[in-house]
């Protein structure tokens, strides 16, 4: 028998404290196949279920042990120059925690550096596997059709925003008459007021001065008569007290920054009743022209009731009414040009869906045969397996392309119908899988397209799930031998019910559930020869000490 491959990347160790009935456990994997075995009840998913915590799935407080604070899940994965180690901690009230080689991180980043490392398969495969969707998806997994699926949805999604905008132009005429007078009116309307942003309030600001106007005009008189009166006014006060301070300032140097000081304040006060003879002056006194402010902000005020909240508001609407008048006018011109490219844009979705159909068809023809003779090795056969690829037919009302004169119907996904035919009997012809495979079949044929897919993919480790359920005795060796190969170039973990199976383990794990302290633990046991031996005997369903359980099981180790 040949050794397994050492594979960078896989799991060495994991590594369970307080997780429901697990108290604390430590699994050291090999790198060929591990099995898991143990009565049901005992945890063997319970593992399954640790590993996906530590690939950052989502954490459940129920999980806690009872009594303890908080779960704990390590995972240690082989890497140099040393290990990679992802430990995610989960807390009865709910919180998570993550960690990667001692830093922290959150459950994403832990599911984007551990995803790639591990892939799950369990018994909800077998259900997707009859999910024709899930089939196109497996196709364009196994042919590597990122980029066609990616130019196809890109075609689509372009197509689709120009049909969308083809039929926002469908506007019946008269409401496109009826609109571009309401524009232009708005247009127009705001256009002759020429408003000026700031207008308003400075409208307001004149009216409410020319109301104090006569308060204003005296008030200013008495403020410029005590800045410049003669004699008496701040104005010559100031001037005859900096030519006193130029004195002291030719007498003593410490008096020149008082001149300076003065200099300015009697330039600041000249400034002040300048100011305030100008401001008098400007105060509005002629009726006409309040009349006409008033007027002037009655105009105002209503194209902001009508168009925003101040003059901006109305400029930046008027300029909205005119492009959109514009593209009303240009309408007609809108649609024929929306309309010549709907045309050239479903000719770009029907090349790039046509070249990732021949990219399905090529292969489904690959995969038909890879997956035929891994089901011959299962004990099917030859010819129990087809991926079919089909175009799907229009709809009446639906989008269509026109391939060699039908009607296609199309989606970001392509044109293609894929569906997996399955006869497993000779004779028969092949039907869909959704209407004949059984549980056990369902779950053979699940086996071997993940085993061809598995030997195209990278991923180092791969976890079987209890993927063997509904399978029988007669397939079950078949199986192992096939979890076995796979098993030659990537780390697997299965868990199992099946005794077949388990005797073609590179390394057999017990668990199994027992009492400590009152409480039931879980606790794992890694299996010498012997202690397989028995395992495989009381999986075959025998007693203690049966002796024709151990000859079976004697057998079935013994056997290349």
């Amino acid at each position: 028998m040949t050794d397994p491959a050492v594979v960078p990347g896989r799991l060495l160790e994991l590594a369970v404290t307080d997780l429901a009935l697990i108290d604390r456990l430590r699994l050291v994997l090999d790198p060929g196949l591990n099995v898991i075995t143990g009565e049901t009840g005992a945890g063997k998913s319970l593992l399954i279920d640790a590993l996906g915590l530590a690939m950052g799935a989502r954490a459940d407080a129920s999980l806690v042990r009872h009594g303890a604070e908080t779960a704990r899940v390590e995972a240690l994965f082989d890497r140099i120059p040393e290990p990679l180690i992802a430990v995610r901690e989960v807390s009865v009230a709910g919180r998570s925690m993550a960690r990667l080689d001692d830093a922290a991180v959150t459950a994403a980043r832990l599911a984007d550096e551990i995803g790639p490392l591990v892939e799950i398969h369990g018994q909800q495969d077998q259900g997707r596997l009859l999910d024709e969707r899930w089939q196109r998806d497996l196709l364009n997994r196994f042919g590597g059709h990122e980029a066609e699926r990616a130019a196809v949805a890109q075609a689509v999604d372009r197509w689709r925003e120009n049909r969308a905008a083809l039929d926002a132009a469908a506007l019946d005429p008269r409401e496109v008459g009826r609109r571009l007078e309401l524009l232009d009116h708005e247009v127009s309307e705001s256009s002759a007021a020429r408003l000026r942003p700031g207008e308003a309030d400075e409208i307001r600001s004149r009216l409410v001065a020319a109301q104090h106007g006569e308060a204003i005009a005296r008030g200013a008189a008495t403020l410029q008569d005590a800045l410049t009166a003669d004699g008496t006014g701040a104005r010559d006060v100031t001037a005859q007290a900096l030519h006193e301070a130029r004195g002291l300032a030719r007498l003593d140097p410490r008096f020149v920054p008082s001149v300076e000081r003065l200099t300015g304040l009697e330039a600041e006060l000249a400034d002040i009743a300048d100011e305030a003879r100008t401001l008098a002056d400007d105060v509005d006194h002629d009726p006409s022209a309040l009349a006409a402010l008033d007027q002037r902000l009655g105009v105002i005020h209503g194209l902001l009731r009508r168009y925003g909240d101040d003059e901006a508001d109305v400029l930046a609407h008027a300029e909205r009414a005119s492009a959109e008048a514009d593209r009303l006018r240009g309408l007609d011109a809108e649609r024929a040009r929306r309309q010549r490219e709907d045309g050239e844009r479903l000719r770009d979705v029907a090349g790039a869906a046509m070249a990732l159909s021949g990219r399905r068809a090529v292969a489904a023809s690959t995969l038909t045969a890879a997956v035929d003779r891994a089901l011959q090795e299962l004990g099917f056969p030859p010819g129990a397996f087809e991926v079919a690829v089909g175009h799907r037919a229009a709809g009446r009302d639906g989008p269509a392309l026109d391939v060699d004169g039908d009607a296609v119907a199309f989606d970001t996904t392509g044109v293609d119908q894929v569906v997996y035919r399955f006869a497993p009997n000779p004779g028969e012809p092949a039907r869909p899988m959704a209407r004949i495979a059984s549980g056990g079949e369902a779950s053979r044929v699940a086996l071997a397209i993940k085993r061809v897919l598995a030997e195209a993919d990278a991923t180092p480790t791969l976890v079987f799930d209890e993927v063997d359920s509904g399978v029988g005795g007669r397939s079950a060796d078949p199986l192992g031998r096939s979890l076995w190969s796979l098993a030659r170039r990537h780390q697997v973990l299965c868990v199992t019910h099946l005794p077949q199976i388990a005797a073609h383990s590179d390394a057999h794990y017990r668990i199994a559930k027992r009492e400590l302290d009152g409480r039931t633990v879980t606790a794992v046991e890694r299996l010498d020869h012997e202690g397989r031996m028995v395992e495989l005997a009381a999986m075959l369903g025998g007693g203690p000490g049966d002796a024709a359980a151990l000859a079976a099981a004697r057998e079935l180790l013994d056997r290349d």
